[in-house]
């Protein structure tokens, strides 16, 4: 039978700690990357919303003007525009449209997003309206009677 004798070996345990160390180092550096990624991704959906709501906006006040010019053609007429919005992460029931004489602004309950477009007030019309993002994705902008309003509820056929 062999006999075998304990040894001293300090070489097994100096690798088995470099794999420790060398294991925890890859853990450190792959937490760091995944929260580096997600960084960059919440920075590039908050970008994305903030942009999809400035055309929201923009795109709403556009349509508010060209009511305007239709009640310039006829003071009789009658016009109405839908406006398809711009999907958005955010919470939408929290975002406001409203629509006074001289501006269209967004209003957001949580106080993230707020914004606002003059407008050119070239026509005699009064503006009014509110509505309330998370009801739809689509403003209809309707001129009649004299007034410009924003509602999420098409015309009623005349």
């Amino acid at each position: 039978m062999l006999k075998g004798e304990m040894k001293q070996d300090q070489a097994a345990a100096a690798t088995e700690l470099g794999y420790v160390f060398t294991f925890l180092l890859g853990v450190l550096l792959l937490s760091m990357f995944s929260v580096w990624a997600w960084d960059i991704e919440n920075s590039t959906r908050t970008r994305w919303n903030e942009q999809a709501l400035e055309e929201n906006l923009r795109e709403v006040a556009a349509a508010v003007e060209r009511a305007d010019a239709a009640s310039r053609l006829d003071a009789n007429s009658f016009y109405a525009e839908p406006v398809l919005l711009r999907a958005i992460h955010s919470d939408v029931s929290a975002l406001t449209l409203i629509l006074d004489d001289s501006e269209l602004t967004l209003i957001d309950d949580r106080g993230i997003y707020t914004d606002a477009v003059s407008i050119s007030g070239a026509s005699s019309t009064v503006h009014s309206g509110e509505v309330n993002l998370g009801k739809s994705l689509k403003v209809w902008v309707i001129y009649d009677d004299g007034e410009v309003i924003i509602t999420h509820i098409g015309p009623q056929s005349k």
